[in-house]
């Protein structure tokens, strides 16, 4: 009888313990790790972003230049009938 409440306590600490470790475990990357991987994705996204700005900035037209754009696949559609013409009776 003795032995198997040896046993019982000797399970509940450890199983204590396991839980004690995954807690400040948590913890632990909560408050030194996460923060720091946050703060490098941010910084990547910022940068990613001034690079896309800078890009737009340097492909921009400087102001007053008229450049006229054709659509290449209008051309091939307006000779297709895009359509067909149904004749309809009114019925009285």
């Amino acid at each position: 009888m003795n032995f198997l409440v040896i046993l019982f306590l000797v399970n509940f600490i450890k199983t204590l313990f396991i839980i004690l470790l995954i807690y400040y475990g948590i913890k632990l990357v909560t408050r030194f790790i996460l923060p720091t991987l946050l703060d490098k994705g941010m910084k990547n996204m910022q940068q990613k972003m001034q690079n896309q700005q800078r890009q737009s900035q340097r492909s921009s037209r400087p102001p007053g230049e008229v450049t006229i754009e054709y659509n290449k696949n209008s051309g091939k559609n307006s000779s297709r009938i895009k359509g067909d013409y149904v004749d309809f009776e009114e019925v009285e």
